[in-house]
């Protein structure tokens, strides 16, 4: 999964020309290609949006998902199954009582606007691939992340194109399995919408199908 060697020049608009390594692979068809591969995952996000802060221990198995929120609200734990696309919600986790909500209910919304269920890394790339279908794509270089090595892509929209408010992305991409680790999204004034960290990422765990259910 390594890009090719050789120098072109590739244009991006109202930045300078750079040389960078042409896309003779795509990067995020790789990440999406390698995250199809994969049945589960859990990682630490930590993502800022406006005013916003959220840190989430996150898990997923087969489109199942748990979070157990660390912040804002410590101790809240939510589920989202699927099959019957629906949210379990324990807003303590010393209070038994348990809530069934719709996963686009605006309460469980992030700060950010996702959906439980658009909230793993598949869907932020497909978000990120139709951005890229309609705008041009530029390795910035690589760089080390957390101790991991990572390649920098970054996603211009076409003029004035944006997908949900977003005109660019920049993702730092492991060089290992090409899923992110790092995003930032920005609108068409180069404002920062929103900064995601993945930390700890782990794939391909053991997770058992009663930790998916409350």
């Amino acid at each position: 999964m390594e890009l090719a060697n050789s120098l072109e020049t590739i244009k991006y608009p109202r930045y300078r020309k750079v040389n960078i390594v042409p896309l003779v692979s795509n990067p995020i068809a790789i990440a999406l290609r390698n995250y199809g591969n994969i049945t589960t995952y859990q990682v630490t996000l930590r993502s800022k949006s406006h005013n916003s802060f959220e840190e989430i221990r996150y898990y997923y198995k087969s489109a199942y998902i748990r979070m157990e929120f660390i912040k804002p609200i410590p101790g809240v734990i939510l589920t989202y199954n699927p099959v019957k696309k629906e949210v379990r919600l324990r807003p303590l986790r010393f209070i038994n009582q348990v809530v069934t909500l719709s996963p686009g209910n605006e309460m469980i919304q992030s700060s950010a606007g996702h959906k439980v269920d658009e909230s793993d890394i598949g869907s932020l790339l497909r978000v990120v691939a139709g951005l890229q279908s309609n705008g041009e794509t530029s390795i910035r270089g690589d760089e080390s992340l957390s101790g991991r090595q990572t390649v920098h892509v970054r996603i211009t929209g076409n003029e004035e194109y944006t997908i949900r408010g977003i005109h660019q992305y920049d993702l730092w991409l492991d060089k290992k399995t090409y899923l992110p680790l790092k995003i930032v999204a920005y609108d068409l004034c180069e404002g920062v919408i929103e900064e995601i960290l993945m930390d700890d990422l782990e794939i391909d765990i053991d997770l058992s199908d009663d930790f998916f259910h409350l």
